[in-house]
């Protein structure tokens, strides 16, 4: 990769920050399948586009349509899903956008080379906090009854691990998705992302 070299560009960051007027990040929704994820970064998204925000939401699903449908489920394969999605969400935050992830991302290791290939300030981990028993009660893909047939090897959650982050910038827990769309948009307000 010696012959490699990355270019910088006449329109940096700082002036799409400028132009955009808000701050970029990537918000990285991490937790359960049926945890919420989806439907919290897809309201939340909807809000920020709502206030004139600049956002782009990359999910799990869509990704696997395109940018990784060579890619399984089993470790090695999550663990190059997520390291490409990073990439995409670091190139989209250089875009100055802000940037909403619904990724399972089981591996604590796979969360923290996202937070590390970004700037600093730029990754905030949202755990989506939701008990193993109700994601398997919504089991909206019929995922969990597959899991526990034995249909679906490698399962986060049944047959393979999920390591909850340790120290989350934010914790969605026993709440609305009005009420989590709500506790994101005061983080971004307070912490300057957003106006």
């Amino acid at each position: 990769m010696s012959n490699i070299v990355w270019h910088n560009h006449t329109v940096h960051v700082e002036k799409r920050k400028e132009k955009l007027g808000q701050k970029p990040a990537v918000l990285w929704f991490t937790g359960l399948s049926g945890s919420g994820k989806s439907t919290v970064a897809n309201a939340l998204e909807n809000r920020l586009f709502s206030r004139g925000n600049f956002t782009y939401l990359l999910d799990g699903d869509n990704v696997r349509h395109g940018l990784n449908s060579d890619l399984g489920f089993d470790d090695k394969s999550r663990i190059e899903n997520i390291r490409r999605v990073g990439e995409v969400s670091k190139l989209f935050a250089d875009s100055g956008l802000l940037v909403l992830t619904a990724f399972i991302s089981p591996f604590q290791e796979d969360r923290e080379l996202v937070r590390n290939i970004l700037k600093e300030g730029e990754f905030i981990e949202i755990f989506v906090n939701t008990p193993l028993e109700i994601c398997e009660s919504r089991d909206p893909k019929g995922l969990y009854k597959k899991a526990r047939s034995g249909e679906i090897s490698d399962f986060t959650g049944i047959s393979s691990p999920y390591e909850a982050p340790e120290n989350p910038e934010i914790e969605l827990q026993n709440l609305s998705i009005e009420e989590s769309v709500q506790k994101i948009e005061n983080y971004l307000i307070n912490k300057g992302y957003i106006i």
